[in-house]
This record gives C-alpha cells, structure tokens and sequence, in this order.
C-alpha cells in the first residue's frame, strides 16, 4: 500500500479530544449552531466532518472530498458520528470548504458539517480498520491510475473495460448541453469525443476519454450525481465501444482531437431517429453529426456513491457550484478591493458575466468592500465560484455569499459619494432573455477575450490599440471568418479581467457597441 495513505478508525471515549469540535474550527454550512466567523481558523487540508449519519460508510464519507482532488486519509469516529479527511493538498480542501459553504452537503439525505480542522495532517494506525484502509486504497488507485494492491482482504476494481462511457440523463428538467458534459467529465481527465443522442425520449451520450481509467474515475465519482440540484440525474456505465467515430463538430457531437471537422448539414437532428433501433452488442455506423447507440442495458439501482442534494462532484468537477439556488441570498460579498480603482459600474461589468447584477453597495465605512445583488442564488453561486481570489485592480479580490437578502437603496440625496447604483433597468444583462446563447457560454475568467460585434471596418490595429490602453500587452489575437467575432489574448488573467471592466460595450461608433467575455480557447 502507499505510504501516502493512511486510514483508521478509533471508537470508544478517548476519541482524540484534540480533535473535537474546537470554537476556532471553520465552519462550511449555514445552519449550524457552531458556526464561527470565517476567519477564525485558518485553512488546513485536513477537514472535520460532524453530524453523520449512523450508517454511513467510509466510501460516502470519501465520496464528499473525492471531485475536490486526491484523498489521502481518512479517520472515521464512528461513536461520535464524525470523520475526519485529509486531502493531497490545502488547495483541494479550500475548494471544498467554498463549495459546500454554498451548497449544503448531505449524505444519506441528512445535512452534515464541514470545516477546517486545527489539525495540518491526520496520523493514524492503518491497521485499525481494513476496510477503510481497502475504499481509500481503491479509490486512491483509481485516482492515481494504477492497479490497486491484491493483498489478500483489500478490496479490487476490475479493470476499466473501456474508455467510452454511456450517459444517460433521468429527470431532465434544464436542458443539458455537449459542453455541459464536456466540463463536468474534463475533471477527471482528457475528453476526446462525445456524442449525444435522443433514444426512447431519453437524452444519452457516449462520452470517450484518452485513458479507460480516467472513465472508471468519472463513474465512480459522477453515476446517480444530479447536475442541477434535484434533476438531471447522471446514470453512467461503460459502453462496449471502444472508440467513437465522430464526423462533425456540432452541438450534437464533438471530436476534440479534430478542431478541423465540418459541422455538417444542419439538419441531423431530423435524421437520428434512423439509428435508434439497433440491436444490442451491434455497432451503429455514425451519421450526420447526431447520435450512436450502444444499446446497453443500463443497471436502474443507480446508487450514488456519495448521495448528495446537489451534485457535488459534478459542480465542482465543472469548475462552479450546481444551480441549487434554493434558499441562497442572491447577495454576494466582496471584499479586499483597490478602494481607489473599484466603481459599482466596474463591479456591475465583472460580475454580470455570471448574472444581471441588480444593485451594488460600495460600504460608506469600509470602501474596500462591496455587495452585489444578483437576480437569484444560482447567479449569485455562480459567480463567487469564478470570481472568488481573481486578481482585480492588483488585489486579491474575495468573494463571500452575504447574509443580506437585497442590497438597500439609500434615500434620495444621501448618496453623495455615489457609492450605491441601482441596475435593474440595465439594458445590458446578458441573461434577461430565456434560453440565451449567453447562458452556453459562461466561462471562467481567462487571459484571452471573446469580442463580439465589431463594426465593419474596424481592423486588427485598431482592436490591439484599443485594448493595449487598458493598461495591458496584446500577446495574440484572431479574427472569425466574418470578422464581427474576434478572439484577443492578453499577457494574464488580471489584464483581461480589467479589460473586461474597461471596454465591454464599448461604444465603436455607429450604434455598435462592443461586447466582450472570458473565453475557453486559447489562440
């Protein structure tokens, strides 16, 4: 076994004190009694879990820290209903405290409690405990992509039968996209193609990684996960293709290894249907940029390994929180900004790449802070989960859910610093209309810009000056093939960020008004 893991348990009542519930403990969940201020407890990468359910297992406990990266150790104290995990790294363990201060994390459908344990690492005797020692060994092999131990009485993964999975989606209430999928499954490794496809009114995939064990970790983790909370449940089994063949890049398939693909005629999605009857075991021939059918029979029990509310590992694989919203402030936090650059029309800019900001507050008392008032949870969730400890006007900016329900207008002529505006009118939200190409297209924030509709004759010089003025250097830059599209890269994420705030709707002259976003490729 590697020497990096470590797994025990220990019962009885001189359970480690110095691992109980210390008042200077972090907590990530907003309905707990012990809840401490944020910044009490400084971050560890071993975390304390309470609250468990009396059943729970070690591979449920294992289940909440996997999507956040490696897990090293586990301590169960199964008499007092608590855990403890250790993850690889101080990082992982942050992004999981963020996520689940969002999202309350459940197992067995009963809310427990996370938060930064006192402890840096957990020391304890693996030989306590065989089979916590056996889920953490497999799980950690499957992440680590070799074979687990045949010792004898430590559990087995059969090898990975095939690099391809096969996704089908229950309770598809939001409608879910290729590049959806694409994010999610891209956690656990490089995805090279992936298919969708309508059969029996059920929207599937087949997914195809570079690695079958990248595929076993992606099933392990995703299968019965919800991607929103309460719907669009994942069920995931291997396919027994072992390669796809994709012959368009459309948003019904996509080959990632083959950018120069045609995207077919336009019409597959009247033209799937002549595929979905192909009997099992047989190999469908692929056609018109829309569906496959490996015909496989799917196991209903679809136990999740970790049964959370919201998909945990899917949201956090896709990089942001799942849009559980329910109950969640649209209210954001910001704090530690340059009170001397910051304005609520930079905030409203920035921030309204994820939501349409409502309101914003610069604080009278304490101008390096901020609320900003989104139009609901999700957005709100969204995004902290990108903009939190982005660089902005040359601070690390964070950003926190607040315990404000709105964000309070002050009475007329008392603003006189116009520190507060009110958006609501704004013509320039992105999300206003339902079903948005905008909503496709919510990226982190990256060092190169999608601009969008450009004036006829403005050409590449005038776009390179105009966005070197923001204070930045042009390393790259392209046009698309009808030039109101164009893709600039700039030297980082801090200096694409401030030409975000800077030049969207910009105005070009015209009646054209620039409009500029993250973008997910790179020239």
């Amino acid at each position: 076994m590697d020497g990096d893991v470590a797994v025990g348990v220990k019962r009885g009542s001189d359970e480690l004190n110095m691992y109980s519930s210390s008042p200077s403990s972090m907590t990530a969940n907003g309905s707990d009694s012990k809840k401490q201020r944020l910044d009490e407890s400084p971050p560890s990468r071993v975390l304390h879990i309470r609250k468990l359910p009396n059943e729970v297992t070690e591979t449920e406990v294992i289940a909440l820290g996997l999507p956040f990266g490696k897990v090293t150790n586990i301590l169960m104290l199964k008499g007092k209903n608590q855990a403890f995990l250790e993850l690889g790294t101080e990082e992982a363990a942050i992004t999981m405290v963020n996520y689940y201060t969002a999202v309350t994390p459940q197992v067995r459908n009963t809310p427990v409690f996370i938060q930064y344990s006192n402890h840096k690492e957990l020391k304890t005797d693996s030989a306590l405990n065989q089979r916590a020692q056996a889920v953490l060994q497999a799980v950690s092999a499957v992440q680590d992509g070799s074979s687990p131990s045949s010792d004898p009485g430590v559990l087995e993964l059969a090898p990975p039968p095939s690099p391809v999975l096969r996704i089908i989606i229950d309770n598809m209430f939001y409608p879910v996209t290729l590049d959806v999928l694409q994010q999610i499954f891209s956690k656990f490794g490089t995805v090279m193609k992936i298919i969708t496809f309508t059969k029996n009114n059920q929207f599937q995939a087949l997914l195809q990684f570079s690695d079958p064990v990248n595929a076993q970790q992606a099933k392990l983790s995703l299968d019965g996960q919800n991607i929103y909370n309460s719907c669009c449940t994942l069920r995931i089994d291997f396919s027994k293709l072992v390669n796809l063949n994709v012959k368009y890049n459309n948003d019904k398939s996509r080959d990632y290894t083959r950018p120069d693909l045609p995207t077919g005629d336009g019409d597959s999605a009247n033209k799937d249907h002549s595929l979905l009857g192909t009997p099992s075991g047989a190999l469908a021939s692929y056609s018109s940029g829309g569906s496959y059918s490996s015909s496989l029979s799917l196991s209903q029990g679809g136990g999740a390994i970790s049964p959370l509310s919201a998909a945990a590992a899917a949201a956090a694989a896709a990089g942001r929180v799942a849009l559980s919203g329910s109950g969640v402030s649209g209210v954001l936090l910001a704090s530690n900004l340059n009170e001397e650059m910051v304005t609520p029309q930079s905030l409203f800019t920035l921030f309204g790449v994820y939501g349409d900001v409502q309101r914003v507050k610069i604080l009278y008392n304490k101008k390096d802070s901020a609320l900003i008032q989104l139009s609901d949870g999700n957005q709100a969730q969204l995004a902290m989960s990108h903009l939190n400890g982005q660089k902005v006007f040359g601070k690390v900016m964070r950003v926190t859910l607040s315990k404000h329900q709105t964000v309070a207008l002050p009475r007329e002529g008392l603003d006189d610093q116009l520190l507060t505006k009110d958006f609501a009118g704004s013509p320039l939200h992105r999300f206003k209309k339902p079903g948005s190409k905008n909503f496709q297209n919510i990226f982190p924030p990256s060092a190169t810009l999608h601009l969008s509709n450009i004036r006829e004759g403005v050409g590449e010089e005038d776009l390179r000056l105009l966005f070197s003025n923001s204070g930045g250097v042009v390393k790259a830059f392209k046009f698309f093939q009808d030039r109101k599209m164009a893709l600039i890269q700039m030297s980082s994420v801090e200096e694409a960020i401030q030409a975000l705030m800077d030049l969207h709707n910009y105005d070009m002259g015209g009646n054209h008004h620039l409009k500029v976003s993250f973008s997910k490729s790179t020239i």
